[in-house]
């Protein structure tokens, strides 16, 4: 896992190639709204890039991680179908449902069942490498789903500029990141850690949490700003040192947010004596994300070596995806 996260950046490139080179085929309809179907490391990047490119699609983009779609989807609707093994039982549910809604399918996957049913059926796919653990190739289909909103006029064409820019962004602070996420990690170790985003970037705060329950094997949770200062905030009403709080941050984020992270800052410290700032770097939205995407693998890291923990193991999904094949 280790190797994986070090190689963020040339997976990154790798997939921006991979994109340039796709043959996508135009829709026979308007596209009036995108869903996008995935679950864990395939699907968070649907998380994320609906969030980054919120201000700028030209339709609705929705991301469905379950069996079932929405019942508006059909023959106007692009369905992109993000499996990076090809057998997630849960999107292969929502495929099928898709194509009898006929909507505009388009895949990105490493093989698998999706893979055979866009041969036989002659939908666009996009074939990224195969043989890794999901949650380390999120640089494939993040990057496959911009190539993928841009080729169907949804979003700008940006995309890539702000793509290499981050690549540069994360190399040249690939030192830092480093030694920042070991300084997190000891922060965090034998901590229940908090994690708080403000709005756009609760994609990026299920990343890294789904990071820290699959790489240093514990459970935290996360929630945004300024939606728990409707709720959450009211439970901070007694002391435990056992949380750490992390708030990822950007300075030029809404003034009002960052005012309301001041706030709660201020609230939570009664609580617990470990509170960190993480702000982000880079200039587009793009940069900021992949560069807090790359910190949190690396916290994640860091702190599973500390743990004494297998970074990559994951027994207990593969033992409950074995019991429902039996099913």
């Amino acid at each position: 896992m280790k190797t994986l996260v070090e190689n963020f950046s040339k997976q990154l490139s790798e997939a921006i190639a991979i994109g340039n080179q796709a043959k996508l085929s135009a829709s026979k309809n308007n596209i009036a709204n995108v869903l996008i179907c995935g679950l864990g490391g395939s699907g968070i990047g649907g998380s994320i890039v609906a969030e980054l490119v919120v201000g700028n699609a030209n339709v609705p983009i929705n991301v469905t991680k379950g069996y079932f779609i929405p019942a508006y989807v059909n023959e106007n609707t692009l369905v992109i179908i993000s499996s990076y093994s090809g057998n997630t039982e849960e999107t292969l549910n929502c495929m099928d449902l898709a194509i009898a809604k006929n909507a505009k399918i388009v895949s990105v996957t490493s093989g698998g069942k999706v893979l055979e049913i866009c041969n036989a059926k002659g939908f666009d796919c996009i074939v990224v490498p195969g043989g890794m653990p999901p949650r380390s190739c999120l640089g494939y289909s993040l990057t496959q789903l911009f190539f993928i909103l841009g080729f169907f006029g949804i979003t700008n064409n940006d995309y890539k500029k702000d793509l290499e820019a981050a690549i540069q962004l994360i190399e040249a602070e690939e030192n830092n990141i480093i030694a920042e996420a070991k300084s997190i990690a000891d922060k965090l170790k034998g901590k229940i850690p908090v994690i708080y985003a403000t709005t756009y970037n609760e994609g990026i705060a299920v990343r890294f949490r789904q990071q820290l329950n699959e790489n240093a094997k514990i459970l935290c949770w996360h929630h945004i700003v300024p939606e728990m200062n409707h709720n959450e905030l009211v439970g901070w009403t007694e002391k435990n040192d056992a949380f750490s709080v992390l708030f990822f941050l950007d300075k030029n984020d809404y003034s009002r947010n960052l005012a309301r992270v001041d706030i709660n800052k201020e609230v939570i410290k009664k609580y617990t004596s470990s509170i960190t700032e993480i702000f982000s770097k880079g200039n587009s939205v793009i940069e900021k994300a992949i560069y807090f995407i790359h910190l949190g693998d690396w916290i994640s890291v860091a702190l599973g070596e500390a743990r004494g923990v297998d970074l990559m193991e994951v027994n207990v999904i593969n033992n409950l995806k074995s019991a429902l094949s039996k099913l």
